[in-house]
């Protein structure tokens, strides 16, 4: 039989709010066939999982239910729920790094706990407690220490998902939901490692639109992109770089936010470029970190860098020019996944734009601030508050 056991009950304090996740009453249930883990460098990207996931459900008359870490297993799930007719579905993508201390942490997590709050009032499933959630990743992540790899750029991928499960066909939205988390110890998104890749700009398909969905993790949004990440693949091509509108303004690749690094015609370094947040752009916490980082002077002067971090429209014509131009010196993927990778080659129309292409796989930009990410993430590093331990 599995071994079954109750957390120590941390918070005393009543709480009748049905949305509340009370990590209080915790069950545990520890499987008892252990899985043997699996040699780091042989992993790929979300195909290995740990022996255990967390669960809890909503019911609109009782709220969210006691949380469960037990052994990972299949779902059960009525062939009428929401998530799969209707694709009531949003998840979180984040990481657990342990760190030289040998404690395991999690990297600004509450910025994934509001967008996934957002993201589920967006489709109007059940009101989420991320803060609630936040404690029962963290809780996981201590039962799972041992698989999360030591290798730097390593990780243990941690996947928050919550589903509506209404059994219904009326189109209506879930009243009724399941949270639960998934864990896959993971290294490098790309197995090339470093290496950049190339990015196919296409416009007659988009990721998101304005009023859209493209501002949140939905799980909707993401199935619509396989078919055009099919064409670019046949072509030749690592990514989509999706364009939008009249005008081509270019937005993001494939799942990942996208920055350009442009000399400054006044010689005062770079301009750090990405799209701005108008619904249509996921709001990365790699993306808020990246920029965080660029604004500061202390890394500027310690990386030998010259940042101006910019946030706006701007289109695959300005791309063209400053690649002619010779100002286009770096081209970035940014993601939870991927961290920082850098792009050498844009497709457009027959064409190719060309990036500048460095012995390292990215140029000093990426690398620099590739490097200062998984220096804090890892624990290598403290910066204002970003590493918090699963504690």
């Amino acid at each position: 039989m599995a071994i079954e056991t109750r957390a120590p009950n941390k918070i005393t304090e009543p709480d009748n709010d049905i949305s509340h996740l009370d990590i209080s009453k915790l069950n545990i249930t520890l499987t008892e066939s252990p899985k043997a883990l699996v040699a780091p460098k042989t992993l790929r990207f979300g195909t290995t999982f740990t022996d255990h996931m967390a669960v809890a459900t909503y019911d609109p008359s009782t709220g969210w239910s006691d949380p469960e870490i037990k052994p990972f297993a299949p779902l059960t799930l009525d062939p009428a729920s929401s998530c799969l007719q209707y694709c009531s579905s949003v998840f979180e993508g984040m990481k657990a790094y342990l760190g030289p201390d040998g404690k395991a942490r999690l990297f600004r997590p509450e910025l994934n706990m509001r967008r996934l709050e957002g993201s589920a009032a967006r489709l109007a499933l059940p009101p989420v407690d991320g803060n609630g959630t936040l404690e029962l990743i963290k809780r996981l992540v201590q039962f799972e220490k041992r698989w999360i790899p030591t290798l730097q750029g390593y990780s243990l991928y941690l996947r928050p998902t919550i589903i509506g499960t209404r059994p219904a066909l009326g189109v209506a939205a879930s009243d009724i939901a399941m949270l639960y988390v998934i864990a896959s110890p993971c290294g490098p998104y790309f197995p090339q490692g470093l290496r950049p890749v190339s990015v196919l700009a296409i416009s007659d398909k988009v990721r998101a639109w304005p009023g859209g969905t493209g501002g949140h993790k939905v799980g909707g949004n993401y199935s619509p992109g396989f078919l055009p990440q099919q064409v670019a693949t046949k072509q030749g091509y690592d990514q989509v770089l999706w364009l939008f509108g009249e005008d081509k303004r270019v937005t993001e690749v494939g799942g990942m936010n996208f920055f350009v690094v442009v000399t400054r015609d006044d010689g005062d370094g770079y301009d750090f470029i990405t799209a701005p947040l108008d619904g249509t752009i996921l709001p990365g916490v790699t993306r808020a970190s990246l920029l965080a980082l660029a604004s500061d002077p202390v890394f500027n002067e310690a990386a030998g860098l010259n940042l101006h971090p910019v946030e706006r429209a701007y289109t695959i014509h300005d791309l063209v020019q400053w690649s002619s131009q010779g100002k286009l010196a770096e081209a970035l993927c940014i993601g939870t996944a991927a961290v920082v990778v850098a792009v050498n080659k844009i497709g457009y129309e027959g064409k190719v734009i060309e990036v500048p292409e460095h012995e390292a796989g990215l140029g000093p930009v990426g690398m620099a601030l590739r490097e200062k990410i998984l220096a804090i993430q890892e624990g290598r590093e403290e910066y204002e508050g970003w590493s918090v331990l699963c504690e």
